[in-house]
This record gives structure tokens, C-alpha cells and sequence, in this order.
């Protein structure tokens, strides 16, 4: 792209971007709208629990780990479907692959919340 058709970004910009990116996975995405719900869920019980605030941080911060796959999934997703209506399995394996992430954010936010619950409780 030269310099000339490239846009100027600012912070507000970019502020705007984001959120219609947000807003536009959460409507079209219900995996998305399952991450949202189970991370507001679980920022809940995280605050609930009686364990001290480090451990309340650690738990309701690793809830973004999914969110984050899945928008990281949903741009895959979306690049593909731009450059291919056929079915192709170089797209099947990017679509996998973007699936792939979520799966192991979902193991790793959930071994957060494991390892993090056994040391609170000190059963670790």
C-alpha cells in the first residue's frame, strides 16, 4: 500500500475499530456470545469466592484468554470466507487451526483456575 492510500490512524480511531470489531463478532458469533456469558459467569464466582484479591485477579484476568482465541478465531474465520466459497482444505485447516487456539485457551485458563484455586485454598 503506499503512502498515499494509507489511512492516518489515531487513538480514537483505532477506540472505533475495535469496538466494531467487538460489536460485530458479538453479534454474529454465537461461539463469541458463549465466551462472553461464560466469562462474565465466572468473573461472578471468582469475586464470590473467598480467597484473597491476587487470586480473584489472576482468576478473573485469565478469563480475556478465551475471549481473546476467539476473536483471534473469528478473524480467521472471516479472512477465509473472503478469499473462498469452495470448499478447500488449505481453508479447512485454517479454519481448524483458529479452533485449535480456542480449544487450548479453554485447557490453559482452566489450569490457571486449578492451580490457582489449589495454592488459595493452600491444598497445593
Amino acid at each position: 500500500m503506499s503512502q498515499l492510500n494509507k489511512p492516518k490512524y489515531t487513538l480514537l480511531k483505532n477506540w472505533g475499530y475495535a469496538m466494531n470489531g467487538l460489536f460485530e463478532v458479538t453479534k454474529n458469533e454465537s461461539s463469541f456470545k458463549l465466551q462472553v456469558v461464560a466469562f462474565f459467569a465466572l468473573q461472578i464466582v471468582a469475586f464470590l469466592l473467598p480467597i484473597d484479591i491476587g487470586y480473584k485477579v489472576i482468576l478473573g484476568l485469565s478469563m480475556f484468554i478465551p475471549i481473546m482465541a476467539e476473536l483471534v478465531n473469528s478473524a480467521i474465520e472471516r479472512v477465509v470466507d473472503l478469499v473462498t466459497t469452495d470448499y478447500q482444505i488449505m481453508a479447512k485447516y485454517a479454519k481448524d487451526a483458529g479452533a485449535a487456539l480456542v480449544f487450548t485457551s479453554i485447557i490453559l485458563t482452566s489450569l490457571i483456575w486449578v492451580f490457582t484455586l489449589l495454592i488459595a485454598f493452600k491444598i497445593l
